[in-house]
């Protein structure tokens, strides 16, 4: 599969809205794109395994699900998080976490997704802020793992301290905070990872690129479009830019933002004059 078509099918995937067919299928799709020389053919098969491995698996309380997917995922396949070179994009492009069994939190949380999923299991992900989380459930309830340290469940402690390294030590632990997302939400904060490493590295083209395949996959994502106007603005692309904010306007007149945008559409417009 070639760059272009890995993005003609996340086109057909916006397009058509709603649930995501495959979470993993569509987050190779966006591995291929900046890893076109991985081999795609080698990461289905050995997804299939886990998959297949999966489903042999028969623990029906949620402290056993946890313990046997950690044993299938961290134990026998090797999945850990990066903790030594964790800013490297690798970690955040799911054909290269594959390779190499290591990644970011979140896309080894596709990996864990996937297998419980596989073995019958319902999972997904959580938008917890500091740090992604999968929810694996149970007969009656469900647990918060961490694929990041091998699948354990963080305390009640160790979720107060991730969440205080960006919100402050007295901050908080509650519910709002383990919100369920949608896997097209899972993907975009995926994304996200590699979007944020581009653009403090200075290079606005890949971060345009990286927001462009974001919006194929989220059309309406609103804030993409806003993003997606003032990058182009520093490219020089006016017009493109004038496209993208106005679009942002029109998704949402009334946003945060909007009296900003309205203003950088003015000045963007003034250039053309």
């Amino acid at each position: 599969m070639t760059p272009a078509e890995a993005r003609a099918a996340l086109d057909r995937l916006g397009a058509a809205g709603g649930d995501l067919p495959d979470l993993v299928e569509a987050a190779l799709l966006l591995a291929v794109i900046d890893a076109p020389d991985a081999d795609l053919a080698a990461a289905r098969a050995h997804l299939a395994t886990l998959a297949a491995e999966a489903r042999a698996l028969t623990a029906v309380s949620v402290e056993a699900r946890a313990a046997e997917l950690a044993a299938l995922l961290a134990g026998r396949h090797g999945y850990a998080g990066d903790s030594e070179t964790y800013e490297d994009l690798a970690n955040a492009n799911l054909l290269r976490v594959i390779e190499r069994r290591r990644g970011l939190p979140v896309a080894l949380g596709i990996v864990w997704i996937h297998a419980a999923r596989a073995a019958g299991w319902p999972a997904w992900g959580i938008d917890f802020p500091a740090h992604f989380l999968v929810a694996v459930e149970g007969a009656d309830r469900a647990v918060a793992v961490d694929p990041f340290a091998r699948g354990h469940a963080p305390s009640p402690g160790e979720l107060r301290a991730m969440i205080g390294r960006i919100a402050g030590e007295d901050a908080a632990i509650h519910p709002g905070l383990f919100r369920r997302m949608r896997d097209r939400e899972v993907l975009l904060r995926l994304q996200n990872n590699i979007r944020m490493r581009r653009l403090r590295a200075g290079d606005l083209a890949g971060t345009l690129a990286c927001v462009e395949d974001m919006l194929r996959l989220a059309p309406d994502a609103t804030p993409l479009w806003q993003e997606a106007g003032l990058v182009h603005q520093r490219l020089g692309h006016a017009r493109a830019a004038i496209a993208c904010l106005e679009r942002f306007l029109s998704l949402d007149p009334d946003a945060e933002a909007a009296a900003q945008a309205r203003t950088t559409l003015r000045e963007i417009r003034a250039t053309l004059n």
